[in-house]
């Protein structure tokens, strides 16, 4: 893990922490080449051990780097430093640093999107495709985290070419942390493990449309398994039937683009721009309205297949009734209740009183007829018994105007809130006759601010009124950076931080010369006193050093020149040029030796006459 104040590349000046997630922390840089605050993205140490991985990243990073649009955050630099732990050389992008929210942050806060907003932003995001995708870059995590809203409510997509290095080096997309935070964007052949084009992009922004639209993504589960699975085998229902603001023909572009099959969604970017557009200005989109579809999944659960004995009144093994004589009137045939009390006579001859002739006589029935009335009374007892049943059953199930129906509990099925922020949950939960206890947990991962697991679970029958307990992730602990750490020694602006609840490897100190101030005294933080900060952001304390001594210039005099030295020299010289070099004695002359005492005051000679 990088340190606050330690630079890469020889310009970049790391300050803080403004992002972490399952690949790569990202932190706010100073550029002092340019003079300018970037951020800078680097990859986890673990992703960054294979060769293979650097290459392929290195490559789509600058790949990304060339993509010059409006919509997309700008790279402006990739490179490589090493890791202060593992010693590896890390990959880093070098990007625009983007004053906003992300769409994530926007959804998390319960913010009410407008339906024509929805639209507007989702079209910022099918330009920034659009390009890279003629660019032949396919984004592979399109989702609210990796979408930015500026200032002034510009869109901007950010994370190019770092989802196709993931992937490419993956043997499925299953096995990234990736895939445990974007399951809920998850393409139908991303999640079968298929080879992926632009077309999944158009998935995953039908799957961000369908959210800001509704407010949760169109697939939620208690994991990422079952939400793959969702993508892969299910339907989602129309935003229209959870937001009734919703039109059909948002709808039907919403649906168009989360379609299983990519040849049946949007082809390309700028076609389903086109599409939404046309809706913005009134007019009908060109994907197929949706009809009845809200109803779709509960009609197709509740089909049974009914045997023509059942429409026809037909008693199974007996022989055919008339509806009067089934016991229900007619009409409604399609409606509740009916088939049932048909088949209350399956395997039936209906009686007919009175069957039979009367003969005159003595009183004595023949013994055929007497050994009949048995039977008979059998039969209506047994019909007097169902009478009083069918009676006492109406007064439970059937009760008319004047009937005390028997107290039952109202069963409910819980919704799934899984991925919906609490808010939303708790509302969603309201409306279904059921009460909410709220439990959190401290996350930092894309699941910051949503619910990420319910009891009892989705779909499990329970009676109206209970209770469902639902797990928020309130994301990673937020700290103040204490005021007044300016003008304190380096050790009391430590002890404050500590107090604050920084920890002791989460404060760094860079050094600076000033004259201004005292020497050890703070003269600078980052972030500013007062930030609101995730627990184990960096800190850096700028502490003043006494200026360095300056080199105080000394005049060179020259030495003096020694008196007598010359004159001497030249004696020497006189005595040299009378004897020779001063060691040869010359024919007919004196013998010399002043040359070898040179610098005498007189030269010392002798002769021999």
């Amino acid at each position: 893990m990088s340190e606050a104040g330690s630079w890469l590349g020889g310009r970049y000046e790391l300050l803080n922490v403004i992002g972490r997630g399952g690949m790569a922390e990202v932190w706010k840089a100073r550029d002092h080449r340019l003079g300018r605050d970037v951020a800078i993205k680097r990859l986890r140490a673990d992703l960054a051990s294979d060769e293979t991985f650097q290459a392929r990243f290195q490559r789509e990073a600058q790949s990304a780097a060339g993509l010059n649009h409006p919509n997309i955050v700008s790279v402006y630099d990739t490179g490589e430093g090493p890791d202060p732990n593992s010693g590896l050389s890390v990959p880093y992008i070098v990007m625009e640093l983007v004053q906003g929210h992300t769409l994530r942050d926007v959804l998390r806060d319960d913010r009410k999107i407008l339906p024509a907003r929805a639209l507007e932003f989702t079209q910022g995001v099918l330009d920034a495709l659009s390009y890279s995708h003629a660019a032949g870059i396919v984004h592979r995590d399109i989702k609210p985290a990796n979408v930015m809203l500026t200032e002034t409510g510009q869109v901007k997509v950010m994370d190019f070419g770092i989802a196709r290095a993931v992937s490419d080096t993956s043997a499925t997309m299953t096995q990234t942390a990736a895939v445990i935070g974007t399951a809920q964007y998850l393409s139908p052949e991303q999640a079968r493990g298929e080879v992926v084009d632009n077309r999944a992009d158009i998935y995953a922004t039908g799957c961000l449309l369908y959210e800001l639209l509704v407010g949760r993504p169109p697939f939620l589960g208690d994991s990422p398994v079952s939400v793959a699975y969702q993508h892969v085998r299910e339907i989602p229902a129309p935003p229209s039937s959870l937001d009734p603001e919703i039109t059909p023909a948002m709808d039907a572009i919403t649906l168009k683009a989360l379609a299983k099959a990519p040849s049946d969604r949007y082809q390309t970017a700028k076609e389903m721009h086109d599409d939404i557009a046309r809706v913005l200005a009134g007019q009908p989109p060109l994907a197929p309205l949706v009809t009845g579809a809200a109803g779709d999944a509960e009609s197709t659960a509740a089909t049974q297949v009914i045997s023509p004995a059942a429409i026809t009144g037909t008693a199974v093994g007996g022989t055919p009734v008339s509806p009067e004589s089934a016991g229900y009137a007619t009409g409604n045939t399609a409606g509740y209740g009916n088939t049932g009390y048909s088949t209350a006579t399956s395997g039936m001859t209906p009686v007919v009183p009175g069957e039979g002739e009367l003969e005159s006589g003595d009183g004595k029935e023949p013994a055929k007829k007497r050994k009949r009335w048995p039977i008979i009374l059998v039969v209506v007892l047994v019909v007097l018994a169902l009478g009083v049943g069918g009676v006492g059953l109406y007064q439970v199930f059937g009760a008319g105007s004047g009937s005390t129906p028997t107290p039952s509990v109202k069963m409910v099925k819980v919704p799934a809130v899984t991925g919906m922020s609490q808010g939303g949950a708790t509302s969603t939960l309201t409306n279904a006759g059921l009460k909410t206890k709220v439990t959190t947990v401290r996350k930092d991962d894309d699941t910051a601010g949503q619910v990420i697991g319910q009891d009892p679970a989705d779909g499990k029958s329970v009676a109206s009124g209970s209770t469902v307990t639902i797990t928020v992730n309130q994301g990673p602990k937020k700290l103040t950076v204490p005021t007044g750490l300016e003008g304190m020694s380096e050790s009391t602006a430590k002890k404050a931080l500590t107090a604050a609840g920084f920890s002791s490897g989460d404060i760094a100190v860079k050094y600076e010369e000033s004259s201004s101030s005292d020497a050890g005294t703070v003269t600078g933080v980052s972030p500013s006193e007062g930030s609101e900060v995730d627990e184990g952001t960096s800190v850096t304390l700028t502490v003043a050093t006494a200026p360095a001594p300056q080199p105080t210039q000394t005049k060179t005099v020259p030495a003096p020149q020694p008196t007598g030295g010359n004159g001497g020299g030249d004696g020497g010289d006189g005595g040299g040029d009378g004897g020779g070099d001063g060691n040869d004695t010359p024919t007919g002359g004196p013998t010399n030796t002043g040359g070898d005492t040179g610098g005498g005051d007189k030269p010392t000679s002798g002769s021999t006459p």
